[in-house]
């Protein structure tokens, strides 16, 4: 290992020099390819322009024979003669079949009193050059594909390593926050990679997988690289897409050169992310599918064949854990499952506070206040939040960034980027205030709710406005009396909309299909209708499961949806003919200001 450290840090990487020749080698024989098709096609055109001056073999015999040949000239080793004939002053191409049967014909005629002038002239090498290039040719072809599906096979393998000796990629338990309880458990890992003895001695086994499963962006890959940062072992990454090939048996061959690597590396880490690429469930189907079964069943074998003196901890992560085919999963393999959380609010505020300490921020900015703000936002959506600051902050030319800018980068994030510069009509502008203004006061008399913190008729991404709502607390259960009342606020605006202007328009669209969803999860996933019962409809694959409920399953189920969506619909209209001068008042508010904060809003019910 110390051979293989020394070679990594002196720049001698064999896998390296080897892939570097292959590529001289497969581009050179691309050059030569096209140098040989050009020259081909170059040839064969010279030769159908000369078509008119070709004389065949038997007028050649002919011209001979009546003396009509003036002069011919003849390369050793060449079919092809130039031929002069008398008379004519253009030089005429032949192709005899024979040499000798030719010479012996000249000789004849020469016996007989009719000599022929015979030029007979070496053969130069560049005249054989392109006769060598096009015979040469498909032999060039096949070893050029012989190169690429061995290159294919993983000569060249892909599996970079990270190797803390060179200082290329250096991350701790320090640079992870809001995962306290997650990290307890794998400083276990880094003390089996540390001192594996201690665990043997005892009768323990090293775990040989642990797979780390959660929402893109909670930090899976980070924590595999600190794992690694904290033991300083090396660390082998790849993807799980990397060992999927078109050619059957490529991927198992790329699984096998992987774990050779970590085997002469050990104790190191091995980390495969998004392994559901090739961890799927398995199936009998023919093509791609027993391609990925070998290289899963290739996988399975390998983690089997450690041995206790093997050091090896194989980390995967996923966002789909039930694709995982089960006997990925069981003890053995993959002995330990963590889920990664999205973070609470002291996490999100521990995240914002490291990903903040490269970045000016003024005096009077809380990071608490936008953790408050960013309910159910990952590690990486925070940290993007706060590259956006960054952003916003330079381009207005400020000194640090501000709390605006943070707000901005929230906004930009969540809703879209603010579309100032569009012209709206007065109707579309009138339409947009009463819409926003219905969200905004349904939600207001609706205790599940949170607070509303602004509403704007400013075009953002793809909405026409916006009402932003406070999420000062992390929910982790979510009540029916909640999810209805969820329903009533999201329908707010059309009902506004009908209330005011007697009349509907697209804009509801997307409440619509929220709400949709919403009511139709209440009926089969959670169990929330008199009628259908506590059951689920949702099988392992995410699809609805009718058959086994009866025929009238489906239609029980679109009337309770319905029953649900008209009720809310009601509601929300009932909250707004109650408060009508309020509606009518925040909607002139909007027109004439186009937005309001959480303080203006307050205001109108004071």
């Amino acid at each position: 290992m110390e051979k293989d450290n020394e070679k990594r840090e002196n720049g001698k990487n064999p896998n390296k020099k080897l892939r570097f020749l292959i590529d001289i080698l497969l581009w050179t024989l691309m050059i030569a390819i096209i140098i040989g098709i050009g020259v081909y096609i170059y040839t064969t055109q010279k030769k159908n322009h000369s078509e008119e001056n070709i004389l065949s073999y038997t007028d050649l015999v002919k011209e001979v024979d009546a003396g009509n040949v003036e002069k011919i000239e003849m390369t050793v080793g060449s079919t092809t003669l130039k031929v002069k004939l008398k008379d004519v002053e253009e030089e005429k191409t032949a192709i005899i079949p024979s040499t000798q049967v030719f010479m012996e014909l000249v000789q004849q005629k020469t016996l007989e009193g009719s000599p022929i002038n015979l030029e007979q002239k070496s053969r130069s090498i560049l005249s054989q050059v392109p006769s060598y290039i096009v015979s040469l040719l498909p032999t060039a072809i096949m070893l050029a594909l012989f190169i690429m599906i061995f290159k294919m096979q993983g000569i060249g393998e892909k599996g970079e390593v990270y190797d803390d000796t060179e200082r290329k990629v250096k991350v701790s338990f320090d640079d992870i926050a809001g995962l306290d309880e997650e990290k307890e458990e794998l400083k276990e890992i880094v003390d089996f990679l540390k001192k594996p003895k201690r665990f043997t001695e005892m009768g323990a086994k090293i775990p040989k997988g642990v797979l780390l499963y959660g929402k893109p962006g909670t930090g899976k890959t980070l924590i595999a690289k600190a794992i690694a940062g904290e033991a300083n072992v090396p660390f082998i990454s790849m993807s799980g897409s990397e060992f999927i090939e078109m050619f059957a048996g490529l991927g198992a061959s790329r699984v096998r050169k992987l774990f050779e690597k970590a085997r002469k590396l050990s104790p190191c880490i091995v980390f495969i992310d998004e392994i559901d690429a090739i961890g799927s469930r398995r199936t009998s189907n023919s093509g791609a599918e027993t391609e990925n079964n070998q290289t899963l069943n290739q996988l399975l074998v390998e983690m089997d064949g450690f041995s206790s003196e093997e050091t090896i901890i194989v980390l995967a992560a996923t966002n789909r854990p039930e694709m995982l085919d089960k006997a990925l999963l069981r003890p053995g393999r993959f002995d330990r499952q963590i889920t990664i959380p999205v973070p609470d609010l002291n996490g999100r505020e521990a995240i914002l506070e490291i990903h903040s300490k490269d970045k000016k921020l003024a005096d009077d900015v809380f990071l608490k206040n936008i953790a408050e703000d960013t309910a159910g936002f990952t590690g990486a959506e925070l940290a993007n939040i706060l590259n956006e600051a960054a952003i916003i902050a330079t381009r207005k030319e400020h000194e640090a960034i501000t709390n605006k800018d943070l707000d901005e980068a929230v906004k930009k994030v969540t809703v879209g980027l603010e579309k100032t510069s569009r012209k709206i009509s007065e109707k579309d502008k009138k339409l947009t205030a009463y819409h926003e203004a219905g969200h905004a006061i349904v939600s207001q008399f609706l205790p599940t709710q949170t607070a509303v913190k602004e509403v704007s008729i400013i075009p953002r991404g793809m909405a026409g406005g916006y009402t932003m709502y406070k999420s000062d607390e992390d929910k982790y259960y979510i009540s029916k009396t909640e999810m209805e009342e969820k329903l009533i606020a999201l329908l707010g605006g059309r009902a506004a909309e009908k209330l005011i202007l007697n009349d509907i328009s697209t804009g509801a669209s997307n409440d619509i299909e929220v709400a949709t969803k919403i009511a139709k999860d209440m009926i089969t996933v959670y169990g929330m209708s008199d009628v259908i019962g506590p059951i689920s409809l949702k099988d392992n694959d995410g699809q609805l499961e009718y058959q086994m409920f009866g025929d009238d399953m489906q239609d029980a189920i679109g009337k309770e949806v319905k029953k649900l969506i008209d009720i809310a619909y009601q509601n929300a209209q009932e909250i707004l003919k109650q408060n009508i001068d309020i509606l009518h008042a925040i909607a002139s508010e909007l027109m004439a200001k186009e937005k309001i904060n959480e303080e203006e809003f307050n205001k109108f019910f004071n």
